[in-house]
């Protein structure tokens, strides 16, 4: 018999950011570098033979919990990575929805009929999911074995286990496994027993990714997902609407408009935008407006960094952690220009910001003069190196 953890890859940008990432090679979050700590202190002591992983990056990295503490070597499968996700991959999911409601609904359900334009149906991801599973069992006879994959393909790979079909009615009666999950199942002779499932136990209500989100809920209310639209500076109402997010962001800040160059700001993004039109982005909730991204293009360039240059909430958005998924355009904006950081400047007196901007993996290389205050230089990397040295 063949004992085979199946274990979630980790909290990744996908997760945080609302984006779709099927096989987009995505990074893991902050906090998934602390979820990855708790997984390693529950498999300290469970005797493990070999360990086995997608070849994304988020699962290699999450399999470093058992792997490199135990003196093993990877094993890296292409067959356990998640369903392709086709044309949809690294669209915001909120994007995806207003472009294609009904493919959407038929993901939500679970639907057979599911296939994201040039991507995978489920069936194909359960046929490649089972096998892969099965295939590694077989060849560890007797032996205890880690395996390191991802959300859908195991949901999918466990009903395909339990006897339950395509229908959305079936796939109802499953669930969703938190980041870092662990299933334990017993293989023989290809059998399969699941001795349990989706555990984690290992986190608390901080780490778990789950804890902090809404959609798996069913009923419960649906978490805020945002999509972007280029700004059109060149029609007036674009440049009003700008201008009096700057505005409000000043004010909010200083509590007064001295020294406030609105003109200046509003020229330097018409400026970037005439350039670049991928520079300045207005965030939507549905069919309101609910913020602005702006981004410098060619400042840091040859330093491999990505600028923002203005991120910004309206009023009504804030509290609501949103925030974070302007940062997620940033990096998916840049990351395919070959940029492995994202660079800003925050005032010293802007502690809100601050905190989100450290929360969110920015720290502060250096600090310049401001209008009032000094700001705080910032940076957060977004390259592939593996960055494990968190606490």
């Amino acid at each position: 018999m063949t004992t085979l953890y199946l274990i979630r890859h980790a909290e990744a940008e996908g997760n945080l950011y609302r984006r779709v990432h099927g096989q987009y090679n995505s990074l893991v979050t902050d906090n998934g570098y602390r979820q990855i700590k708790a997984l390693e202190q529950r498999f300290q002591d469970v005797k493990i033979d070999a360990v086995y992983s997608s070849d994304l990056f988020r699962t290699m990295t999450t399999a470093r919990a058992v792997y490199v503490p135990k003196g093993l070597p990877l094993h890296v499968r292409s067959d356990l990575r998640e369903l392709s996700m086709g044309e949809w991959e690294d669209r915001s999911w909120a994007g995806v929805d207003r472009t294609d409601h009904p493919m959407m609904r038929r993901f939500a359900d679970s639907s057979p009929d599911f296939r994201a334009p040039g991507g995978e149906s489920f069936e194909e991801l359960r046929r490649r999911g089972t096998a892969a599973v099965l295939d590694i069992a077989a060849h560890h006879p007797d032996q205890t074995v880690a395996v390191f994959a991802h959300g859908t393909l195991i949901r999918h790979t466990l009903a395909q286990f339990r006897g339950i079909g395509l229908e959305p009615e079936e796939m109802a009666k499953t669930q969703h496994s938190d980041n870092t999950a662990v299933t334990k199942l017993e293989i023989e002779d290809g059998q399969v027993k699941i001795v349990y499932s989706d555990d984690n136990s290992h986190l608390d209500e901080t780490t778990s990714t789950l804890a902090q989100q809404h959609w798996w809920k069913g009923g419960q209310r649906a978490d805020v997902n945002l999509w972007y639209r280029p700004l059109d500076l060149s029609k007036a109402v674009a440049r009003d609407y700008y201008a009096a997010c700057r505005e409000d962001a000043w004010k909010n800040l200083y509590s007064n408009l001295d020294r406030y160059t609105g003109r200046g700001f509003l020229a330097e993004a018409m400026t970037v935008s005439k350039a670049d039109p991928h520079s300045v982005w207005q965030a939507m909730f549905g069919k309101e407006p609910a913020g602005v991204l702006q981004l410098d293009p060619t400042r840091d360039a040859k330093d491999r960094s990505g600028y923002i240059s203005f991120l910004y909430l309206n009023p009504e958005m804030r509290g609501r952690s949103l925030g974070v998924q302007l940062i997620g355009k940033a990096v998916s904006v840049f990351r395919p220009r070959g940029r492995d950081k994202l660079r800003l400047v925050c005032s010293e007196a802007n502690e809100v910001a601050l905190r989100f901007y450290r929360k969110y993996g920015f720290r502060t290389t250096g600090q310049t003069p401001g209008a009032y205050a000094s700001l705080h230089e910032m940076e957060k990397y977004i390259g592939y190196e593996y960055r494990g040295e968190l606490d």
